[in-house]
């Protein structure tokens, strides 16, 4: 039996107790209470493993490793906490968001405290590399500032194009991967090729998840999924699918039933019968066809990445955490 499950959670107790131990001031409370209350709040901790399986794949440790895992972990949740004023969420992994539990102008300043705090972890790493991490940490932030940008744009547009999303999905969700496994190969002591490779491994790693995530939406047993099929058609978003659908559709009724939903930034009180007729639009168009190749062709470059690094233990890893993120059972 695999011994990663084992790693994966022995790793993931670590950094939830450096997390809880990372505040160390509780003035003033308006701050640090909601703070402790976003670092105590879970997750799967995906980022903070990317850093550290992508270190020992080139050939560092978790101790090498674990400071900067922390501050990327801090730095996600800065872009959840922010994010969620944004898209006026009330929960977060079951639980209300900062904004709604406190306030909106609280919810700012712990975002921007865990960007001060994941700087300080991130500077604890001890590396000859330290310039470069740094730079890959920041970079990574601009770059997802600007994805949840365009993001926000594109809720107002009705004209997005499949490059466009592509382009802010790379941005919003596969660079903050990216970033990870760039800091991890880093620290470990990666030379430039290693570093190319596991950044372009994480990158395509985190655009097959999306484009997963999108299909999930409209395919998935709501149970399993763990939220309700056809959220993203209610709510307008502009997914692989939709613009897929859009593009190929042909004129008439399917044609007009997604433009309906783009114009109307989505079906408000679409019933289950209205989720189907888009889920058959899908069908028919080949944007869930379209989607399925899409996802494979983004894990096939990834795991081609994989393939150019070192056969060892960390490797080992990080192919089992993508296969776990991508069956969703972790």
């Amino acid at each position: 039996m695999s011994e990663h499950p084992s790693i994966y959670a022995d790793y993931r107790k670590k950094i939830d107790n450096l997390l809880s131990q990372s505040i160390t001031r509780s003035l003033p409370v308006s701050l640090y209470d909601p703070l402790n209350y976003v670092l105590a709040g879970g997750g799967k901790r995906i980022r903070p493993m990317m850093v550290i399986f992508s270190c020992e794949a080139a050939g560092g440790s978790f101790d090498d490793a674990v400071n900067a895992s922390v501050a990327m972990e801090m730095l996600h949740n800065f872009t959840l906490v922010h994010d969620d004023i944004m898209d006026n969420a009330d929960t977060r992994r079951g639980e209300p968001t900062v904004h709604t539990k406190w306030n909106e102008n609280v919810a700012i300043l712990v975002g921007d405290q865990l960007i001060g705090l994941a700087y300080i972890y991130l500077l604890k790493t001890n590396s000859d590399n330290i310039r470069k991490i740094t730079n890959a940490f920041t970079e990574g932030i601009i770059e997802v500032c600007e994805g949840q940008s365009f993001d926000k744009e594109y809720e107002e547009r009705k004209d997005v194009t499949i490059e466009e999303y592509m382009m802010m999905i790379r941005k919003k969700t596969a660079k903050m991967l990216e970033t990870s496994a760039a800091v991890g190969g880093l620290i470990g002591g990666g030379d430039e090729k290693f570093v190319g490779n596991v950044k372009e491994f994480a990158l395509n790693t985190g655009l097959a998840f999306q484009i997963q995530d999108d299909l999930l939406d409209i395919i998935a047993d709501e149970e399993e999924f763990g939220k309700k099929t056809g959220g993203d058609i209610i709510e307008g978003k502009k997914t692989y699918l939709l613009l897929k659908a859009f593009e190929s559709a042909e004129d008439g009724a399917d044609k007009e039933l997604i433009k309906k939903i783009i114009d109307n930034n989505g079906l408000k009180d679409a019933t289950d019968s209205d989720i189907d007729k888009v889920r058959e639009v899908y069908v028919r168009s080949g944007a869930i066809e379209s989607a399925r190749k899409e996802i494979e062709k983004f894990t096939k470059l990834a795991e081609d990445c994989l393939e150019q690094l070192p056969a060892n233990i960390g490797r080992e890893r990080l192919k089992w955490l993508t296969e776990m993120l991508m069956n969703r059972s972790i």
